[in-house]
């Protein structure tokens, strides 16, 4: 144990002995000009702290102090009554502090008393309270506003366990609070009747074993038992007071002092009125005008002040912003934050800071929010914040799309024009031809007299902010595998692990890594396959983990687990999926071209042969196309994983699915066949 822990003991062992060891009277001052102290410094720790968190262990101060203090008032108390005598402390606040009048001594301390009992602690025990209750009340919606900023990634899973402890000890703290108004209530109560056994019993005593007369006993014994009450007062006060400080202390910026200079002194106006008010009470009334206008002319002074330092705030604000900013651009640590990339930037030329200004009707902010919602419902992952900020480097009207520090894509708009995109080869609206960045499509933009015509004439007619939130989501969705690290998988399976510990514990560590289980979940996002259903993931990892390690081969089997999503997906609901079929001679070609190493295996076709599969699948999408409808590639499961690697660079967008991967009751219709001589 620690010093300081060794003393914490030792104080309270010797409060437990005060209760029942006699003490010396030296002593008994020396305890008491320390319990003057404590109060105080608790008192002054209560006014300088910003939030009740701050001085968490006030309730527990509390406790203790009181039980200081009750033990002095019963030394006190028994020296009072053996000895007639309680020390210098006890009869120099009996004869200076009450002027040597026993009777004004009695009041001072009644009222004392009824100021602490009624006044502060009757308030303090009602604001701790409510404060409990409504800390209570309130705590299930703190978690859920906590648990609602980490799904959608405003937080982090630190930040979020962090705010939950400091729900969890506001709720503890406000609940400790309100029982320990108790014992400053019973401390109050505790000092009254010991007032009245310390005047009546010293009577008593006085008369029949000490020899005085009743003049002499009365006297004596009023004198300690006023200086007895006052000294148990006056820490009974400041300790009342902080509490009430404590608890009411609520939407704070800073410490006491700075609250109320800066908010009950902040309205020079209302200086100025407070400062004719006395004025015209000193002057138009016999009030003494030597009191009158001393006050007057402070008010009137500090609203001067108050008024001139809101005048020049502006100026030394922005001398100490630059300040800050030179010496931030200083520091070692300026030059390691440069090193961060983050996960997705969208940057913009200044022509485009509408698009962003809420003052100017923007909404992009508010876009970017639910595309990250969107996404993270279909994908399930949460998306990384997407930094949003202007580029001086690009055009007026440019925009770019940045995914781990790289530019993924660009475009250009016109915030005063509508997109409107032609439904078949209608050229006939007026506008600036250009391409719709999200899918390529050929489209113009064309001015607000335009667009009723457009739309009448069937063209899809969008707004610039509908373009630019379409085009960053779809390439979100392209690249979400690349966002998916391993600090995020581990995210992923610690909010898996709340619902399914035992699941997780079977996959991870061992059998699969966290790099592993990420190289799968990456493997499934490549394909625009979500994994939002981690159990059934997991289960099939765990099932097949046993037998291979391979991710590759794994991700086949989740692939399979998650036909029904797989089918609902590309089935849109319907009871037949058309797709273009493989032939048995192309895919024992493509199985005959598998080589199989220790690393893995790989599909090495000869050229020529990939060249024809490749130019017949081409041929078939662009003649499915034509049918208005979306190519699908079906083939057996010994090739998909391999066919996919063919097409991958070249046809990245069109789904490769096998038959394992479809629901039994969905009807297969072939619109196409590839075909290879």
């Amino acid at each position: 144990m620690k010093f300081r822990d060794i003393g914490v003991l030792a104080v309270v062992i010797l409060i437990v002995a005060m209760l029942v060891i006699p003490l010396p009277t030296w002593l008994l001052s020396f305890l008491i000009i320390i319990n003057i102290t404590l109060s105080l410094l608790v008192l002054l720790t209560a006014m300088n702290m910003k939030e009740a968190l701050d001085f968490a262990i006030f309730p527990s101060i509390i406790l203790l102090l009181t039980l200081f203090r009750l033990a002095l008032s019963i030394s006190t108390t028994r020296a009072i009554l053996a000895e007639g005598d309680a020390g210098d402390v006890v009869e120099t606040f009996g004869e200076f502090v009450t002027g040597g009048n026993i009777l004004v001594g009695l009041v001072i301390f009644m009222l004392l008393v009824i100021v602490n009992f009624i006044v502060i602690t009757k308030g303090s025990e009602r604001v701790a309270e409510v404060a409990a209750r409504f800390t209570l009340d309130a705590m299930p919606g703190k978690q859920m506003s906590i648990d609602a900023d980490l799904n959608a990634g405003m937080i982090s899973e630190k930040e979020a366990r962090e705010r939950r402890d400091k729900v969890s000890r506001e709720s503890d703290f406000y609940g400790a609070m309100d029982g320990a108004t108790k014992f400053v209530k019973g401390d109050a109560i505790a000092s009254i009747i010991m007032v009245f056994i310390n005047l009546l019993f010293g009577m008593i005593i006085g008369m029949a074993q000490l020899g005085y007369t009743l003049n002499d006993a009365a006297s004596h014994f009023s004198k300690l038992t006023v200086g007895d009450g006052l000294v148990a007062q006056i820490p009974a006060l400041l300790i009342s007071t902080a509490t009430g400080l404590v608890v009411t202390r609520a939407a704070s910026e800073g410490n006491l002092g700075h609250d109320i200079t800066s908010q009950l002194f902040a309205q020079a106006k209302l200086l100025y009125v407070a400062a004719g008010t006395i004025l015209l009470l000193g002057l138009f009334t016999p009030l003494p005008d030597w009191i009158t206008l001393p006050i007057a002319a402070v008010l009137a002074l500090g609203a001067y002040l108050a008024d001139r330092k809101k005048t020049e705030t502006p100026e030394e604000a922005l001398e100490i912003e630059e300040e800050v900013a030179t010496d931030t651009m200083k520091s070692q640590e300026n030059v390691v934050n440069l090193l961060n990339v983050d996960p997705i930037e969208f940057e913009f030329g200044y022509g485009l800071i509408p698009l962003v200004d809420a003052a100017q009707g923007g909404d992009l902010l508010d876009r970017v929010v639910m595309i990250r919602r969107q996404l993270a419902l279909e994908l399930g992952i949460v998306i990384p914040v997407v930094r949003i900020r202007d580029n001086i480097q690009l055009q007026p009207n440019e925009y770019r799309i940045k995914i781990k520090g790289n530019e993924m894509a660009k475009g250009e708009l016109l915030l005063d024009h509508y997109l409107a995109m032609s439904p078949g080869d209608d050229n006939s609206i007026e506008g600036i031809d250009t391409i719709e960045p999200s899918f390529g499509l050929p489209a113009k933009w064309i001015t607000e007299k335009t667009k009723e015509e457009a739309e009448m004439l069937g063209y899809t007619v969008v707004d610039p902010p509908s373009v630019v939130s379409t085009h960053l989501t779809e390439m979100i969705r392209a690249n979400a595998h690349e966002l998916l690290g391993r600090q995020e998988t581990k995210q992923l399976i610690d909010h898996l692990r709340e619902s399914y510990p035992i699941l997780v514990e079977e996959l991870t560590p061992t059998p699969l890594s966290i790099g592993e289980i990420q190289k799968v979940l990456a493997k499934l996002l490549r394909e625009n396959v979500s994994i939002r259903n981690l159990p059934i993931i997991f289960e099939t990892l765990a099932d097949y983990s046993k037998l291979t390690s391979d991710t590759d081969i794994l991700t086949e089997y989740v692939r399979q687990a998650l036909a029904r999503q797989i089918t609902a997906q590309y089935g849109l609901g319907g009871p037949t999926l058309k797709v273009i079929t493989v032939p048995a001679k192309l895919e024992k070609l493509i199985a005959d071209s598998i080589q199989q190493t220790e690393h893995g295996n790989y599909l090495a076709m000869n050229p020529q042969d990939s060249q024809n599969v490749l130019e017949s699948i081409a041929k078939e999408v662009e003649r499915v196309s034509y049918m208005e409808q979306s190519p699908i590639i079906l083939c057996s499961p010994a090739i998909r994983l391999y066919l996919r690697q063919l097409t991958e660079r070249y046809f990245p967008q069109i789904p490769i699915l096998s038959y394992n991967e479809l629901d039994a009751n969905i009807e297969i219709q072939s619109v196409g066949v590839v075909n290879v001589e």
